[in-house]
């Protein structure tokens, strides 16, 4: 298979699947007229049905980090021996429940295994809830890293929600302005408002 049709089929960009066959994270070889053929592993360390790699970021400002997301999915899957069949990426709040790509996977009985980096790039919240459903269909959520993520990403889920939480705290005319009040609080002073935020909404 030609490296473009690989990267083509799993989902990455070209440049992305060069840069990692360079490094030797895709088993293949060069022919001479310079075209990569790419040989994906057959032999697995474990048995396993089709397996997605899940990459998301809160929202289209960071969708710069999807593809070093994927990237590295790619290399973990490889470095197991899974072959991948889909990489899935979105931009969508890991609170919001309604992220089409993310439903698909799940509702998609081919697939066997869903990688994810951290578990909040499943969810936010209830992902126990999503691992025991798909263990009751002989399925599995992969968590490659168990660390925590980074704030930028939890404070861009955090400013998501603001909208919604004031809209029922205060009535929708008061919503806006309440939003508005909070969010400027956010952009002044950083991470370090957090605990000021309730003051704000009070």
């Amino acid at each position: 298979m030609k490296l473009s049709s690989y990267a083509k089929k799993i989902g990455i960009s070209y440049n992305s699947a060069w840069r990692m066959w360079k490094r030797g994270q895709i088993p293949g070889y060069q022919l001479p007229t310079g075209t990569v053929i790419i040989d994906p592993p057959e032999l697995r360390s474990v048995p396993v049905h089709a397996v997605a790699m899940y990459a998301r970021v809160s929202s289209s400002e960071n969708k710069d980090n999807l593809e070093r997301q994927a990237e590295r999915l790619v290399t973990w899957c490889n470095a197991q021996g899974w072959s991948v069949s889909k990489v899935v990426k979105e931009c969508g709040s890991g609170i919001n429940d309604q992220r089409p790509k993310f439903l698909a996977l799940l509702a998609d009985p081919k697939i066997g295994q869903i990688v994810v980096e951290h578990k909040d790039r499943a969810s936010r919240f209830g992902v126990a809830y999503i691992q025991t459903l798909l263990a009751m269909q002989g399925r599995k959520l992969v968590i490659v890293n168990t660390a925590d993520t980074a704030d930028d990403d939890l404070m861009g889920d955090f400013i998501s929600i603001i909208p919604s939480f004031c809209a029922r705290l205060y009535g929708r005319r008061q919503a806006k302005r309440k939003t508005e009040q909070v969010l400027a609080a956010l952009q002044q002073n950083g991470p370090a408002c957090e605990q000021e935020a309730p003051k704000s909404l009070a």
